[in-house]
């Protein structure tokens, strides 16, 4: 734990970023955690070998704080769609819980290169005036219907993000309001978060060279600092978003995906 006081600073810093950002657009806030993570497990003695892994499964478990309180605040003001959630909780949770298997031997060179692709795409679609390109009125029925919802929480749980930039703009093609879209995605977030941090602490279990404090691929110190500081951060979020009209929201939106885009290309 006294590894862990040096380095609080950039912890809180990301924590507190990272809950607003929850708040605000419905993510994990895993972009923003995931570097300051990878930089401070390093001085607190974990291999480089499962640096990465650490990193993804901590910040996870981080979100499950993040969203707890985000969804708290959405909610409040009617911005969770529980339908949506009802119909699709079951093959996000099964696709998050597959992609922190999967994630274990995994060189992940041609997954950011495909959230790189899909995220500019969609970064055009939230900040280009394409407000009528919809792929539908409503979202898809039928038993395709979860094709998506699992893939989202697969890829999500593999790169160790909340899943909103990959939601959000699902739902919004879909005719879904960017605001109940933000708000259903904090709760699908905390889907994904739950089912694949479970996955990763089966997974990293019995690990040797591993510091104190671990369990499984989960660091606990680290994830109890940022989560305390994303928490105070994720209402404020919220807050700023009701209170933002649809196309700032969207711009908002657009801007992160860019920056997050830059962000994981530049580990490759």
């Amino acid at each position: 734990m006294s590894d862990i006081l040096l380095n609080m600073l950039p912890l809180i810093g990301a924590g507190l970023v990272a809950g607003f950002l929850a708040g605000l657009l419905g993510i994990g806030g895993g972009i923003v955690t995931i570097p300051a993570l990878f930089i401070v497990l390093g001085k607190v003695g974990v291999p480089h070998e499962w640096r990465m892994h650490v990193a993804i499964a901590t910040s996870l478990t981080i979100i499950i704080a993040t969203n707890s309180s985000s969804v708290w605040a959405h909610n409040r003001k009617g911005g969770v769609a529980w339908s949506v959630v009802k119909d699709w909780w079951w093959a996000v949770a099964l696709g998050a819980f597959a992609g922190s298997f999967f994630a274990k031997g995994l060189k992940t060179a041609e997954l950011v290169y495909f959230f790189a692709t899909l995220a500019g795409f969609v970064a055009l679609k939230m900040l280009l005036p394409f407000d009528r390109w919809k792929l539908g009125d409503e979202l898809p029925s039928g038993p395709f219907r979860y094709l998506n919802p699992g893939l989202i929480g697969f890829f999500s749980a593999v790169m160790g993000i909340g899943g909103g930039s990959f939601s959000v703009p699902y739902m919004t093609l879909y005719n879904v309001p960017i605001h109940r879209a933000v708000g259903t995605s904090a709760l699908m977030g905390l889907v994904i978060s739950v089912t694949a941090g479970l996955g990763y602490l089966i997974g990293g279990y019995g690990i040797a060279g591993m510091p104190a404090g671990m369990a499984g691929f989960i660091h606990l110190p680290s994830a109890l600092v940022v989560a305390a500081a994303a928490v105070i951060m994720a209402p404020l979020g919220a807050k700023v978003a009701h209170k933002l009209p649809k196309k700032a929201l969207s711009t908002t939106f657009g801007i992160f995906l860019v920056i997050a885009t830059i962000r994981l290309l530049s580990d490759v």
